[in-house]
């Protein structure tokens, strides 16, 4: 439909990319679509969302299979207004040697209403560098980036205008001046949704395995780490592994631009198609969400915790057994978790805790958060859950295996800046260790389990936890806390 303006001008007629994967990957009828990401969505609805947000990793396949990866992805971003939304995918139909931005809409269409274009950005990144072009194959099929829009719908009160981006080149020169062109638009204003699933048609039981491999590398934040897992992956001999990530260029971006900032990349859910529903266990499809959060420093709050004085008697410490325990038995049974008990001023305290889980012996799963920003029964709550549903290098607990898991908690005291090893005392003392984006943790407790020296211990946790190399800790910052174990 044409416009007039009040000066009698001709206004130029509005655009609209058509929903073309409506009723293929999610379901074209306006209202049951919006039940779907809702029920979707409120599967997450006690996870936590991360006020300083930069960027989330989020599968692109059927809803049917993906959605409830993609859900925990988008309950993560804090309902605020912002800017523009860069959507990054790869391509699935044509090979581009570059970046295609999609300038020709004014808007995307979905069965839930239209989505705005930032045209005006989307031109100026196809002037900014030649390695941007719009090339229209590439976006008129491609599902990757439209997927994600009926849950940015719903979860956010209005969308705000999108520069949709197809990525497809294998030229890491190319990625680097993609990267540098986008980097700059990495900020609090702005949010990148980094379209990807992750390993295709392995077993199930490879699946896991390769995908654990895969997202350990995009948790450390490092590209060059992340590529050779990748090569890792497709060199060792897995039946049907056609990829490890279909949009590892995409995510390769994405960390060219975290380079040299101060990020951290929380995993927040892996599933794969095999977990749907019992469906085919022989070919499956893995899918990861992750939040790309700046790191910045806590502000000083006097919420927190004097843990000089801070003791917790056996009944509370019972207390928190049965929380991480009757957390891990609600999300088997598909519940959310339940806060129903009165709590006593110590579990209402903000300190972080990290739960592990162990079966005849052996580690099972370990999740932890520092952060003193949440009150003590929650934060346990969810780490038993994490841990038991959540971390990649195991496979989700099951009903059957409950009775055999013995969880253990380490309460922890507020982190405390060191200048020399000098100030970190062996067996008392964990150690956090962050340089840029990187960052890995050793609990006080793992010196009891191995032989290391003072700076053996320190250099283990650079080399195998923060992935900085075994001397990377000389240059890093350290941290230091304590913590009460049971």
């Amino acid at each position: 439909m044409m416009m007039n303006t009040c000066n009698g001008n001709v206004a130029k007629e509005s655009t609209v990319r058509p929903a073309t994967q409506a009723n293929r990957f999610y379901t074209g009828d306006a209202r049951k679509l919006s039940e779907e990401v809702d029920s979707l969505l409120a599967r997450h609805a006690g996870d936590k969302h991360f006020a300083d947000l930069a960027a989330v990793i989020v599968p692109h396949a059927g809803y049917y299979f993906s959605g409830n990866v993609a859900a925990a992805a988008y309950m993560s971003i804090p309902v605020k207004e912002y800017k523009r939304i860069f959507l990054l995918g790869p391509s699935h139909h044509e090979w581009l040697d570059g970046a295609s931005v999609n300038t020709a809409f004014d808007y995307y269409s979905t069965p839930l209403g239209n989505v705005k274009v930032d045209v005006e950005t989307a031109q100026k990144l196809t002037k900014a560098d030649s390695v941007f072009s719009y090339q229209p194959k590439a976006h008129d099929r491609e599902h990757c980036l439209e997927v994600q829009l009926p849950f940015l719908q719903r979860r956010l009160k209005e969308v705000p205008p999108i520069v949709p981006i197809i990525i497809s080149t294998n030229d890491f020169q190319k990625l680097k001046r993609i990267a540098e062109v986008l980097k700059p638009y990495m900020t609090e204003e702005n949010l990148f949704v980094i379209s990807s699933d992750f390993s295709h048609y392995p077993t199930y039981e490879d699946a896991y395995k390769v995908d654990a491999r895969t997202g350990k590398a995009v948790e450390s934040g490092d590209v060059e780490q992340f590529i050779a897992v990748l090569e890792e992956n497709a060199k060792s001999g897995i039946r049907n592994l056609a990829t490890s990530a279909c949009g590892e260029l995409v995510i390769a971006t994405l960390m060219l631009m975290m380079q040299d900032g101060n990020y951290e990349v929380k995993h927040l859910l892996y599933q794969n198609s095999g977990d749907i529903d019992n469906h085919d266990h022989s070919r499956v499809v893995g899918y990861h969400a992750f939040a790309i959060v700046r790191n910045l420093p806590l502000p000083p709050s006097k919420e927190r915790v004097n843990m000089d004085s801070f003791k917790l008697t056996d009944d509370e410490k019972q207390m928190l057994k049965e929380i991480a325990l009757n957390s891990i038995k609600d999300s088997l049974d598909g519940k959310p978790i339940s806060h129903h008990s009165p709590f006593t001023s110590h579990l209402s305290s903000k300190c972080g805790a990290f739960v592990s889980l162990h079966k005849q012996g052996r580690l099972r799963g370990c999740i932890g958060h520092f952060g003193e920003d949440v009150p003590l029964h929650e934060i346990v709550a969810e780490m038993a859950r994490a841990a038991a549903f959540e971390d990649p290098r195991f496979m989700p607990v099951t009903k059957e295996e409950l009775n055999d898991i013995d969880i253990e908690i380490s309460v922890l005291t507020p982190i405390r800046r060191i200048q020399s090893l000098d100030e970190f005392e062996l067996h008392r003392h964990g150690i956090y260790i962050r340089r840029g984006y990187r960052s890995g943790t050793f609990l006080p407790q793992v010196a009891d389990e191995v032989n290391w020296t003072k700076e053996e211990f320190v250099s283990h946790c650079a080399q195998d936890k923060a992935g900085i190399g075994w001397d990377g800790w000389k240059d890093a910052e350290l941290y230091v806390y304590e913590a009460i174990v049971f």
